[in-house]
């Protein structure tokens, strides 16, 4: 299997736990805005240890950009990233991933899941194909929101962000239910794209089919 040697080129914090890693890119390297790659750490007792994290660059970046959650308390993978530096070394594995734009429509995330989109959004909006292309991103405060200014620029109104455990004014409060969606959705046959956590995809796919919507309007993330 193909695998590849990058440095990191810097690395932040740009939510309290959430990570924006830069990387070299190799030559040659493709990807398709939405995938996904394996990820495993060039430092001993860590390089057999994968994990998927998305690509939040475009394919035609000189570099590749993962926005990845931390999970300290779990010892695994996301901890060991936040001991990594510039010059630290990654390696990548197989390219992979089951979210890929196929035309307008409401995209749904919880979280961290919302990774697949911001590739694709950004390769929208180089495209000049934004549309009425809607993100309702479900977070449980505002400061958990990942990257919630440029949503905000690329989308406007149509950036619908709902918080589980704070109310702030001009957000939606609450879980995303039946009620919320039929206030959301204007087309019940434009595309659906659902990721975040498993029961919460769950959830979102049995309330769009309670609503009317067909099957295969639905790309969700496989798991």
């Amino acid at each position: 299997m193909e695998k590849h040697l990058v440095k990191i080129k810097s690395i932040k914090h740009i939510t309290p736990d959430v990570l924006q890693i830069l990387t070299e890119k190799p030559v040659n390297y493709t990807f398709i805005p939405g995938q996904t790659t394996e990820i495993s750490l060039n430092k001993p007792d860590w390089s057999g240890k994968k994990r998927p994290f998305t690509f939040t660059s475009l394919p035609v970046d000189d570099f590749l950009q993962f926005i990845i959650k931390t999970y300290p308390s779990h010892e695994g993978v996301t901890n060991e990233l936040l001991q990594l530096k510039k010059g630290d070394e990654l390696i990548l594995h197989a390219v992979f991933g089951a979210i890929a734009y196929h035309g307008e429509g409401l995209f749904i995330a919880g979280g961290a899941g919302v990774t697949p989109f911001i590739s694709i959004f950004r390769d929208l909006q180089l495209k000049n194909e934004i549309g009425r292309n809607k993100l309702i991103f479900a977070n449980k405060t505002k400061a958990d929101i990942i990257l919630a200014d440029e949503f905000e620029k690329l989308l406007g109104k149509n950036f619908i962000p709902i918080l589980s455990d704070e109310k702030v004014n001009g957000y939606a409060y609450g879980q995303i239910n039946e009620a919320f969606l039929k206030a959301t959705i204007t087309d019940y046959n434009q595309q659906f794209y659902v990721c975040g956590p498993p029961p919460m995809m769950e959830s979102i796919q049995k309330q769009l089919a309670n609503l009317g919507v067909a099957k295969k309007r639905i790309t969700v993330e496989e798991l």
